[in-house]
């Protein structure tokens, strides 16, 4: 007569690989539900917003997380989600419509042009000095002497005017990596900053070129509040504009190419 004996049918190895696959599939829904806490819940724009409550099983529960600079941030966010400020309107009625600037697309937050409400606050590095500054507040970087050193270039824009002229260079402190051009624009109203990433220095001209922007549209640049420092949001919000530019700065790049 059969007796009920679970090794006579069933081995370790058998229980080893079913207890993997249990553990392995459990690891995969962990990591899945974890990054989530970014970006989610998705938003959608026939619903008007968030179609309802956050599902407490595909998305965690808010979790505290300390930032450096002393302030508790949570994520997933509760409550409503952050107002997207643009101006602009739909081509189409359909969701998903691209948009359309209502102005000239380099203030509107559109496209290129968009930026994430970063805070309002300097980043800084393990010493909890703030982290990008221009190089008369970090003294002890200097340009490398192999290379053209761009301070007191003249700057052109995409249509090759003189938009100002480089008054310092601001540096990373974390990564000891040059982030920006500091402009003093050509009508000494104020000074500027321009990314690195969207500027080209000329060794043997001695020129400092964007594609980016008009040289008149350099007076348009946001500015920052202190004039030796940049938060997380002013950061995004130049980048924003350079990037803007890159579609907006003349009717012609909106155009289609064959």
């Amino acid at each position: 007569m059969p007796r009920g004996e679970i090794t006579a049918y069933l081995d370790v190895a058998q229980v080893v690989l079913y207890a993997f696959w249990i553990f392995f599939a459990g690891l995969v829904f962990y990591l899945r539900r974890e990054d989530r806490r970014e970006g989610y819940p998705l938003e959608a724009e026939a619903a008007w917003g968030r179609p309802g409550p956050l599902d407490s099983i595909l998305i965690p529960s808010p979790k505290q997380f300390l930032l450096s600079n002393g302030h508790v941030k949570l994520a997933p966010r509760p409550g409503p989600p952050t107002p997207w400020v643009y101006r602009g309107h739909k081509r189409e009625v359909w969701p998903g419509a691209p948009l359309e600037p209502e102005t000239d697309g380099l203030h509107d937050a559109i496209g290129p042009a968009s930026y994430a409400q970063r805070e309002d606050s300097h980043d800084e590095t393990w010493d909890r000095e703030k982290r990008i500054v221009p190089l008369r507040v970090a003294d002890h970087f200097e340009v490398h002497e192999d290379g053209p050193n761009p301070i007191g270039m003249p700057v052109f824009g995409a249509d090759r005017q003189l938009a100002g002229t480089i008054s310092d260079l601001w540096v990373d402190r974390g990564e000891s990596l040059m982030r920006y051009y500091e402009v003093a624009l050509a009508d000494g109203s104020r000074r500027v900053l321009m990314p690195a990433t969207f500027a080209r220095t000329g060794r043997f001209s001695r020129t400092v070129k964007t594609e980016a922007l008009l040289a008149r549209q350099f007076a348009e640049i946001p500015a920052t509040k202190d004039p030796d420092s940049v938060t997380l949001v002013e950061e995004e919000r130049i980048m924003a504009f350079f990037g803007g530019g890159t579609l907006y700065a003349t009717a012609q790049r909106q155009e289609s190419f064959l």
